[in-house]
């Protein structure tokens, strides 16, 4: 059983409070200052203002994180404003090492050998005469010394072309190879937003569990989200056997629906 350590707090006061190398894996989406509408947070600051305050709460996960630890922010962005999170990672290379860049691929079109073309996902559709549809967003793996290892194979998906599992010894006749960097993961279909997901930028929670299985699932990790928000990474933590999770969420209305999801999921459980 996870258990759990939730604060209705801000997460760089609460973050001061934990111990140094103390969390093996952070799963966290900040807000992107794009100026979605939260109940209570003002998601637009000036530039160098939100840059400065990522750097700080960045700075406690730095002085929290294990040598092996794994950092994985997942970061938007608008098409008006594609260098947002490129300009945040540079803000944070003092900090971290880039280890890994995963694209969170939310809609895709694939078009088969017979011309057929199937889309899957959801997408937020803009009228635009400049820019394209916005179907993905970022997840940066940072880690302290740039060499973590990963569990490449916990999310590995079979070989296409079977040759290669005999082809290849690395293999070690197993049909399976790593997945690469890119995921696709949709959102769930919903009915009504304000009961099924009243939160405006919360990540699957698939998402947050193919980051834990890539860090790699061992017996007492502890985890760490400074933006809990509805609480889809506390669930994914639950979900993957988690030893502990902290979160820190400062709306109240979020909060407590994080609270009411994660004692749902509990008594399911």
């Amino acid at each position: 059983m996870t258990r759990f350590n939730l604060h209705h707090q801000d997460c760089l006061s609460g973050m001061q409070r934990l111990a140094d190398n103390s969390i093996d894996v952070v799963v966290t989406s900040p807000p992107y200052n794009l100026g979605v509408r939260y109940s209570k947070f003002s998601d637009r600051q000036d530039r160098a203002g939100y840059l400065q305050w990522c750097k700080a709460w960045a700075a406690e996960i730095a002085r929290l994180l294990k040598r092996n630890g794994s950092f994985f922010l997942n970061i938007g962005a608008a098409p008006s404003n594609p260098m947002f999170p490129h300009e945040l990672i540079l803000q944070l290379r003092d900090l971290f090492v880039l280890q890994n860049t995963i694209h969170w691929i939310k809609s895709i079109s694939i078009e088969e050998k017979n011309g057929e073309v199937i889309s899957r996902g959801h997408f937020k559709p803009i009228s635009s005469g400049r820019f394209l549809n916005d179907c993905h967003e970022y997840i940066f793996h940072l880690t302290l010394e740039g060499n973590s290892p990963v569990d490449r194979l916990a999310l590995g998906v079979p070989y296409q072309d079977k040759t290669n599992i005999a082809r290849w010894s690395h293999t070690r006749g197993r049909d399976r190879r790593c997945r690469g960097n890119t995921w696709f993961i949709p959102y769930q279909t919903i009915q009504r937003r304000k009961t099924e997901r009243p939160h405006p930028a919360t990540f699957p929670i698939e998402l947050a569990q193919s980051c834990i299985k890539l860090h790699g699932v061992a017996d007492g990790l502890v985890m760490l989200d400074p933006f809990l928000g509805i609480g889809n990474s506390a669930i994914a933590a639950q979900r993957c056997g988690i030893a502990k999770f902290i979160g820190f969420e400062i709306d109240e209305d979020y909060f407590a629906e994080a609270e009411r999801r994660i004692a749902s999921t509990n008594s399911v459980g």
